[in-house]
């Protein structure tokens, strides 16, 4: 599997699903992995970093914030040039975040829903990068 230079922060509070995450990451090829547990814990690493992260996937659940918060704080300083929401939300509330990122001019890619699909992952990256 080729590599890719996709510097990519990944924010899951759930243990389990932050590994499987990371591992399917790295399955595709992505290596440039930043791991949060928290919104508190990503905005520290997005401060820290030399530049903005090409992606955040990001649990749209999180214990101090919700998902879409973080993809705004992170879009307003320009720390982030694009973000996927992750979560096991019905899909109308989902494609309610979808439409309220759109309306503030977020740079949503989209969402998945947990468990996280393969193919579904790659549909949503593919326009950054040739998987």
């Amino acid at each position: 599997m080729p590599r890719h230079p996709l510097r990519i922060l990944l924010v899951e509070d759930h243990p389990f699903q932050l590994l499987a995450t990371q591992c399917l990451l790295k399955s595709f090829g992505f290596d440039h992995l930043t791991l949060a547990e928290n919104a508190e814990q990503a905005i520290r690493s997005m401060s820290r970093s030399q530049g903005p992260f090409d992606l955040m996937l990001c649990d749209q659940c999180l214990p101090d914030l919700p998902g879409l918060e973080l993809v705004e704080i992170a879009s307003r300083r320009h720390f982030i040039i694009g973000a996927i929401l992750l979560s096991g939300l019905p899909q109308t509330e989902l494609y309610n975040l979808t439409e309220q990122a759109l309306q503030r001019g977020l740079p949503l890619l989209g969402y998945l829903s947990k468990p996280l699909n393969k193919d579904e992952l790659a549909k949503l990256i593919t326009p950054l990068v040739r998987l």
